[in-house]
């Protein structure tokens, strides 16, 4: 699973603090080429290694959302900057800590130059750099990443941070909600929502490539990435037949539309009421994972190796409901 091993090799150089159990490679980026899809309207996924990165261009310049590992940031740029024909990089919104969404960001914001009261800022010196944006649990995990792991070059920090349930940004002629999902697939994670091009970049709140990874070490909890879904949903419109609409963006897998995100919902929803089901009868960790509650999806999402195991994740939603071994 791609997910999977990008993120423990984002651990494992520094980037995500405390390293997953599992030991993994990190990907021969030289070797990684970057393709772009337009999503609709003026938004693109970039995919590369590491996190979807989802752009969006317009007369005020380009606004990114996510920056993956540090040694793709040149490719992501070069692409940028053919697909937004050299326009200037303004904004930088994290989803979450993880460092294969947060790698590239002091390239990134070297690259860019921030908007200030209507003008382009700079330091003395030199260029101010793109503003980089994230909810302020995120900044505290870099900041701050807990024993054996070194904190987040200063650099890469975000530049401005909110602590309320959502944040706003107007920019290319289109209002951008960025909407708080607390206690999810981590403690700062965000939505990230075009309200004009109809287009949300979900971060790892939704994946489509496995089970999510409830980083239960970073706040994150299996009741929260359901509310996130759901929050997901409340936000998209589908066209005819369910089909089409508010286009997804998810942090790792293909673009997505509403009807895909219900169905991974009730598939997630399904497994985390048959844990707590099993809870509830006073079953133990080794029961409950015994009793395979993921059977019926495995062969669509489940793993039996790399950082994130269907193992590991009924392990994650049986603790955050509250399981005893």
């Amino acid at each position: 699973m791609v997910l999977v091993s990008l993120v423990a090799a984002g651990a494992l150089a520094g980037l995500v603090p405390e390293a997953p159990r599992a030991a993994a490679q990190q990907p021969d980026f030289d070797a990684v080429n970057v393709r772009s899809f337009r999503v609709q309207e003026n938004v693109y996924m970039l995919v590369g290694a590491g996190g979807n990165v989802t752009v969006q261009i317009g007369a005020d310049g380009v606004l990114v959302v996510d920056t993956q590992f540090a040694p793709m940031a040149d490719k992501l740029l070069a692409e940028i900057a053919r697909l937004s024909g050299n326009k200037p990089i303004r904004y930088v919104i994290n989803t979450h800590v993880h460092g294969d969404h947060v790698g590239g960001n002091e390239r990134f914001r070297r690259a860019g130059s921030a908007i200030v009261a209507g003008n382009v800022a700079f330091e003395i010196g030199g260029n101010a750099g793109a503003l980089i944006i994230a909810h302020e649990n995120a900044q505290r995990r870099m900041v701050d990443p807990g024993p054996g792991a070194a904190p987040v070059p200063a650099a890469a920090l975000p530049t401005d941070t909110f602590f309320d349930d959502e944040d706003e940004v107007y920019f290319n002629g289109e209002a951008v909600r960025l909407l708080h999902q607390p206690a999810a697939h981590t403690d700062g994670d965000i939505l990230v929502f075009f309200r004009k091009s109809d287009v949300v970049s979900t971060g790892d709140l939704y994946v489509n490539t496995g089970y999510p990874f409830v980083d239960v070490a970073r706040g994150g909890t299996i009741n929260g990435i359901v509310n996130a879904l759901n929050a997901i949903i409340d936000l998209t419109v589908p066209r005819d037949k369910q089909e089409g609409g508010t286009m997804v963006v998810p942090g790792h897998g293909r673009i997505a539309d509403e009807a895909d995100v219900v169905e991974y919902r009730d598939m997630i929803t399904i497994i985390r009421d048959r844990v707590q089901l099993m809870i509830g009868k006073g079953m133990t960790l080794q029961q409950v994972t015994d009793a395979a509650p993921t059977a019926d999806y495995d062969g669509r999402y489940g793993a039996t190796s790399g950082f994130w195991t269907t193992e590991m994740f009924v392990e994650a939603v049986f603790r955050t409901l509250g399981g005893q071994s």
